[in-house]
Parts: C-alpha cells; structure tokens; sequence
C-alpha cells in the first residue's frame, strides 16, 4: 500500500508521528464506454457553456453562484490563504462511547501505520482505547478539508474513520410514518420468532459479490470463445505528457492535411492564373506584331 497522508496524532502531550493509508477499496469490473461500430472509447470534452469552447485545465477555476445568480470564481491563491491548523496533525479532541457515534455518520476508514521512532507511544494509545473502550474524536485535514474522525481499534492496528458533519445528515421527513398502526400481540410474536429463527454471527467472509462473479464469468467466457477485437489505435494518449505529444503530433497532422485540401483549389486557380496571364500577353505581342509595319530589306550595291 502507499501512504496517502503523513502527519502525527496529537494525544495530550504525546505526538504519535503516523504514516495514513486508505483500509478500503471497492473492486469493480473496469468497463469503458465504447463505440459499438469499431471499439473506440467514448471520449468527453470539457466545453465552455458561454462560447463553446474546448477549455483546457489549466484555464479551468472553481466557482460559487450566489443565491440571485451572480458568480465568484475562486483561485489556488484563494484556497491557499485559507486556515487549516490541523493541516499535519490528528488532534484528539475527546473520548467517547463507541455505542454513541450513530453508524450514519461513518465514512472512509483509514489505518494508520506509526512511524519507527512512534512505536511505544502508538501502542500506549491503542492500549487506551481498548481498556477504555471508546473511540477517540478528532480532527483532521485530508485533500483541503478539514474533516471529523474517530480513532478505535482492530486487531493491532488503529483505524481513522472520517464522520460527516451534524448538518450533512438530512432528517427522514416522511409523513406516512406518522400514521398510527396498530400491531397486533401475536404478529409481533411472530416477527420476534422469524428474527430468533435467522440469529447468527456476523460473518462478512460468508458473502460474495455474485453479480461481479457472474459479471467476470462472462467475460472469460467471451475470451475463451475468441470473441474479441483489437480496438483502433485512438489518435491521442490517456494523459500524462505522452498525450499532450501525441496531441500536439496529432493537430500538426490534422493541420497539413487542412492546409493541403485546402491548397489544392488555390493551387488550381493559381495555374488558372498563371496560364490566362501568359496567353494574354501572347495575345498582345501577336496584336503588337499585326499593327507593326513590315521591315525594310536594305539592298547591298553591287560592287
């Protein structure tokens, strides 16, 4: 794994200097959008509402509309100057029951690796948080934002788990739960009974994602049975600096071959040009000749 953060848990007066990796990672069957006729991948442009335009990143800010309309554009320089006093630190705010933190608030689980010198001060953490059995509240800056976390263990690690904010949380407005039903003694019993009867441990290793399997099976299948194709080479990279040459290679060839199509008409009237000029002045030199009088033949007396 590669370490996406490094900063340190502040704890009291104790630094644990830690290392941040992401615990997670849904996996999926990459599929790309495809032109059915000879493969090619479906590519999208970044276009200018207002002209039309291709818009380059580098020419691409973010913007906030306003209430009535209006729009502030907002700059690097701007998300620079913005506090983020937690920028490189975990900063343990409180402790608190595990029972207390509604599931609905967790996020994206992190676990966090100490650093060698950190090693006793990050298993005197972990070993509070077991013999307390709480979760740790902290604050933490990730990709610009400053963000709500709690710190709690599993096996011999420590895991950060962001939480999203109070306000972040929309409220189940749904009136027809306020309907009053009346449930009957024994249809409670009854559902109590088929809960008992289906009881077990939680064992997440017991589930497969059959969709994906299915998804994968087919595509072997299709492999196996030589149903594929060698998809066109496309005229530009995926990126990176290659792209930005095959691009470059690209548009100059795009460029002669305009320059070419559109040489050939001109060309043309150009030959067009050059003839008529050249038979015109054949014409008044043959007019000249015409109108000039005949030479006189000078006789050579006799001697």
């Amino acid at each position: 794994m590669r370490a996406i953060w490094k900063g340190a848990v502040a704890f009291g007066l104790v630094n644990v200097p830690v290392r941040l990796y992401a615990a997670t990672g849904e996996h999926e069957v990459a599929l790309h959008q495809v032109h059915r006729e000879d493969g090619g991948r479906i590519r999208y442009k970044k276009v200018c509402s207002v002209d039309g335009e291709t818009v380059e990143w580098s020419d691409i800010a973010k913007g906030y509309e306003t209430d009535d309309g209006k729009l502030v554009v907002l700059e690097d320089e701007d998300f620079a100057a913005l506090p983020l006093t937690t920028s490189r630190e975990i900063e343990v705010l409180e402790f608190v029951p595990a029972e207390q933190v509604d599931p609905i608030l967790l996020g994206k689980t992190y676990y966090l690796e100490p650093e060698k010198t950190a090693v006793k001060p990050y298993a005197l953490l972990r070993g509070a948080l077991e013999q307390a059995d709480r979760m740790a509240v902290v604050t933490v800056a990730l990709r610009q934002r400053e963000s709500m976390a709690v710190l709690r263990v599993r096996g011999d690690v420590i895991c950060m788990q962001t939480l999203l904010w109070p306000d972040e949380v929309r409220e189940a407005d749904f009136p027809i739960l306020e309907t009053d039903v009346q449930v009957k003694p024994q249809e409670l019993a009854m559902a109590s009974t088929l809960v008992d009867s289906l009881a077990a441990d939680f064992d997440p290793s017991q589930y497969h994602d059959r969709y994906g399997a299915a998804l994968h099976d087919l595509i072997e299948e299709k492999i196996a049975s030589g149903e594929t194709r060698v998809p066109p080479a496309p005229p530009a990279a995926e990126g990176g600096e290659g792209g930005e040459v095959v691009d470059l290679l690209a548009a100059l060839q795009r460029s002669v071959e305009k320059a070419r199509e559109g040489s050939a008409p001109a060309s043309a009237a150009r030959r067009t040009r050059t003839t008529k000029a050249t038979d015109e002045k054949d014409e008044k030199a043959a007019a000249k000749a015409e109108d000039k009088p005949p030479a006189r033949r000078t006789r050579r007396k006799a001697s």
